[in-house]
């Protein structure tokens, strides 16, 4: 049993969805995205998805883009974004991190290296974008081995002779992405989403968390309400681009949570 799973068994006992945040780690700088982080579990967040700056992020809108521009610029180096996990943990053993984000900056540390230090630093799990089923060999079983889930994206045009596929060495949840296209883009649809979440459900006991396109707590709460919970990135990562102090950015996730947590 991973943080992860624990944190779904929990939520399951107590009849409530779950939220995830998404920051981008170091935005707008090191010591604010560190802090910004640390208030995410105190605002309601049950898992945090931190973000890995990468200089060509494919799947990202222009928010996130320009968060990981940002992170760079400032100085945010792989090695930062694993003490930022480090520093929570100090605190905080019980709130799962997924590092989220692009293979290149894991296969340049060099994975069995990469996925020790994430280890020791208290991370739980790992999306990569970029790497597709076809690739297990050169992270997800290795990352598996190490006690890491490795959480894998089904679309709107995974259809059902691909699907097995993209579910086969996947753990902790399931993310499905509600709209085709990138971050930010458009909003989720509820009556959009609610057949494809079942048909996944079908096919596997994971939970599965929806995400992109959700950007207010009514939004939170509709999309929660017919999956196992949400995901909230761009719409938190505006907030921070605009500069707002923490307390306001941990406000506004806070009413997001409460969305999700009321589904």
């Amino acid at each position: 049993m991973t943080r992860i799973d624990d944190t779904f068994a929990r939520l399951k006992a107590e009849g409530k969805k779950a939220f995830v945040a998404y920051v981008m780690a170091g935005d707008p700088d090191y010591a604010t995205s560190l802090e910004i982080v640390k208030s995410l579990p105190r605002a309601g967040v049950d898992i945090i998805e931190l973000g890995m700056p990468f200089t060509d992020p494919m799947a990202d809108g222009e928010t996130i883009q320009l968060a990981g521009q940002r992170a760079l610029e400032g100085g945010q180096t792989l090695d930062k974004t694993l003490q930022i996990a480090r520093e929570l943990r100090k605190d905080d053993d019980k709130t799962p991190i997924v590092m989220m984000g692009y293979y290149n900056p894991i296969y340049s540390r060099g994975v069995d290296t990469f996925l020790a230090q994430a280890k020791a630093a208290g991370i739980d799990g790992l999306i990569i974008v970029d790497l597709p089923p076809e690739e297990d060999d050169e992270l997800c079983i290795p990352a598996q081995a190490a006690g890491l889930n490795f959480i894998r994206l089904a679309t709107p045009t995974t259809d059902d002779k691909r699907l097995p596929k993209v579910l086969q060495n996947t753990s902790g949840f399931v993310y499905y992405v509600s709209i085709t296209g990138i971050t930010g883009a458009a909003e989720a649809q509820a009556a959009d989403v609610a057949p494809e979440v079942a048909r996944i459900k079908a096919q596997t006991d994971l939970p599965v968390i929806v995400g992109f396109g959700i950007k207010t707590p009514e939004a939170a709460q509709s999309i929660a309400a017919i999956a196992d919970g949400c995901v909230v990135g761009s719409a938190i990562v505006a907030q921070i681009g605009a500069g707002k102090p923490v307390a306001e950015i941990a406000g506004f996730v806070a009413g997001l949570a409460d969305g999700a947590h009321r589904a």
